[in-house]
């Protein structure tokens, strides 16, 4: 990724970062039910191994990551078949490096070598370098994982080559982001979070947005409206709005993260002060003499990372359900606007809403959701992914035939 506004590098004369591309491979299609986790029910589970979907499906876009120079790839923890990916030479080298020629390194996830091994750490060392891993994520052992590979090295167990190889790509990519400059331009702490840098994240957002529904033109919103009420969970939580690995690894629930603006924020900032905005987290707003012009309900997921996020049914809470109808007894017009990290089932609830919007995970700029729902900046989102209906549909194919032949909600690419 080049061109950045806080460089890690020079390379050359253009600002540069170290950009890397995860997981390795086929983590959209690990079985339900087959987690090695004991507590995850998909997540670090088995992905089927059909060579006709590692070709067609799964390759293709590690091929277009390594054709715009990723630096480095990591390895899931999900296994091929019965094999983990992390010990598969057909993967890790003759496919990834060898046939889409791969010049960056291969870097584990964490304590990846070690996770789900049926041998000795000293042999599951061994097993994922012979296989095509360049760099170890071992944090608090990485002295025994140096003691077990010198050891292994002289005993002939891993050749000189290898090591020399992954080496080298580690050292190339450094060189290449100009580590090893004399006057490296290293970045700044005090850009971080800089005015520039949330502008662009802004702008991101509103990019990101996509309207799913929009009856009667009821967006973008006219700032002539007299009254707005705003309720939902993911309203005035930036904690839900910018998801896990936020502040902590599973993220945080409420307003943790200074200098953050909330969807809430955002409205209020947007609507200007010839509007008035109430807001309750549950939607009770008493009874009002005459109904608002438009309710907007936020609705969000709780933060989660990884298996943790493992929902077989991902909905709306109830809570936010309560809360949309609890602004329809006192709105005109009802948006529902869904703060999360991946399609939820919304099909019978859709036909009652003027209006839908999906958010995913804006981060710390709340304000650039508003910016399109006040017409600052145009709708231009489309679904990255299929949204089904039902849970009957899942899991969705690659090219969006759903599982039981229906039609989806939402196919990929769709946005109004």
């Amino acid at each position: 990724l080049e061109g950045t506004q806080t460089p890690v590098g020079t390379a050359g004369s253009q600002a540069y970062i170290l950009a890397s591309a995860k997981h390795f491979l086929g983590t959209g299609a690990m079985v339900w039910g087959e987690s090695n986790h004991k507590r995850f029910s998909i997540d670090q589970g088995k992905t089927a191994a059909d060579e006709n979907a590692l070709r067609t499906e799964y390759l293709p876009p590690y091929k277009a990551v390594i054709n715009s120079d990723v630096a480095s790839i990591m390895v899931g923890l999900n296994q091929w078949g019965d094999q983990r990916i992390i010990d598969s030479k057909y993967l890790l080298t003759d496919k990834l490096k060898n046939e889409l020629g791969f010049k960056g390194f291969i870097v584990s996830d964490w304590y990846g070598i070690y996770e789900y091994s049926k041998t000795s750490t000293y042999r599951a060392n061994i097993n994922a370098i012979n296989a095509g891993l360049d760099m170890a994520m071992l944090p608090y052992d990485y002295k025994d994982f140096m003691k077990d590979v010198k050891s292994a090295v002289e005993r002939g167990e891993i050749s000189e080559s290898r090591i020399n190889d992954a080496v080298s790509r580690i050292l190339y990519q450094k060189f290449k982001a100009g580590l090893f400059d004399s006057k490296p331009n290293g970045s700044k702490i005090e850009n971080v979070g800089g005015k520039a840098n949330r502008e662009i994240a802004r702008k991101a957002v509103a990019s990101s947005v996509v309207l799913l529904k929009n009856e009667g033109s009821v967006l973008p919103l006219s700032k002539s409206n007299q009254h707005i009420l705003v309720a939902g969970s993911g309203a005035d939580n930036v904690g839900r709005q910018s998801g896990a690995w936020t502040v902590e690894w599973q993220g945080v629930d409420g307003n943790w993260i200074p200098g953050s603006t909330s969807i809430l924020q955002g409205i209020r900032l947007a609507a200007g002060n010839s509007t008035k905005i109430d807001y309750s987290l549950g939607g009770n707003f008493g009874s009002l003499d005459t109904k608002a012009d438009v309710g907007i309900a936020v609705v969000s997921e709780k933060p989660y990372a990884e298996g943790w996020g493992d929902n077989e049914n991902p909905s709306i809470e109830p809570e936010d359900l309560i809360a949309i109808e609890n602004l329809k007894k006192s709105s005109n017009k009802v948006i529902v606007i869904i703060v999360s990290g991946r399609p939820l089932f919304i099909a019978e609830q859709l036909p009652k809403w003027d209006g839908a919007v999906a958010v995913w995970l804006p981060g710390s700029e709340g304000a650039g959701v508003s910016d399109v729902l006040f017409g600052s900046q145009p709708f231009t989102g489309r679904l990255p992914v299929t949204w089904p209906s039902s849970l009957n549909q899942l899991p969705v194919s690659a090219d969006g035939r759903t599982n039981d032949g229906s039609e989806p909600l939402f196919r990929r690419n769709f946005g109004l």
